[in-house]
């Protein structure tokens, strides 16, 4: 399995799965459709699958246009979400086979959009996982609760992707690291962690590179929101609860002008 990321727009994140076996891809949330074509044909595969995580246009705006360039694409979205020129509707715990060793498994993590999906991606024996989460996880911060609740993110997050093995490969919507760092810091501002990762995003960004992907382990130990069930944060932001402090860092972050 291999994975490649392409910038969209002006922060997006579009990516491509290959099977390597049967050079067969799928690509996730290709709102610039021709840049992936462009891709697939410079990789030499074939784009099978799209995976759209959430139904705003900057992720399912080029679905329309991909099943123009390649008929008979089967194009992914979660059930609950109006996803343009969606074929096959996903719900939670769904399966998905991609050639010959590639398995995604959908993950209905709601809040941003109520139906939201994230796809957990599997390949050979001995290589990491990857979750492609969209805008409901970041690197080090969430996604705004559009059509949910602090309830649902809770799920989301610390439920359903925390407990995903630790090196799953992160793989988010957004460019948005820098500043999420910045903010973590201020819920955090002891933690070695975040010192870190930051000053390392911020080289990154320097450089032109990007900061995808990150760890299960890594949104363990940095992103407030994912560490919102600790007993520390909840007393950092006086709230008695993980659901409670989850919304109270997400209306910190609304509005901090970092």
């Amino acid at each position: 399995m291999k994975i490649f990321h392409y910038p969209c727009l002006e922060d997006n994140y579009a990516y491509m799965i290959i099977d390597e076996a049967t050079r067969e891809a799928a690509v996730v949330d290709p709102v610039e459709p021709e840049k992936l074509v462009e891709a697939a044909g410079e990789h030499g595969v074939q784009i099978k699958l799209v995976l759209t995580t959430h139904h705003h246009w900057d992720h399912a705006g080029g679905n329309a246009k991909m099943r123009e360039m390649i008929p008979g694409i089967k194009v992914y979205g979660g059930s609950l979400d109006k996803v343009q020129a969606c074929t096959d509707k996903v719900d939670h715990g769904d399966k998905i086979s991609l050639g010959a060793d590639v398995n995604i498994l959908t993950l209905h993590t709601p809040c941003h959009t109520k139906g939201h999906i994230s796809y957990y991606v599997t390949g050979k024996e001995g290589e990491d996982a990857a979750v492609f989460t969209g805008d409901t996880l970041f690197i080090a911060g969430c996604g705004k609760f559009f059509e949910g609740t602090a309830e649902q993110m809770h799920d989301s997050l610390c439920v359903t992707l925390a407990s995903l093995p630790k090196p799953t490969q992160v793989y988010c919507g957004h460019e948005y690291t820098v500043k999420n760092l910045q903010f973590a810091q201020t819920v955090e501002p002891d933690n070695a962690k975040i010192k870190q990762k930051l000053s390392w995003a911020q080289q990154q960004r320097q450089a032109g590179l990007p900061t995808i992907p990150s760890t299960i382990e890594q949104e363990l130990e940095t992103n407030p929101f994912v560490r919102a069930d600790l007993p520390e944060i909840q007393s950092k932001v006086e709230c008695k609860s993980p659901v409670e402090a989850l919304g109270k860092i997400r209306q910190m972050k609304d509005s901090w002008r970092g």
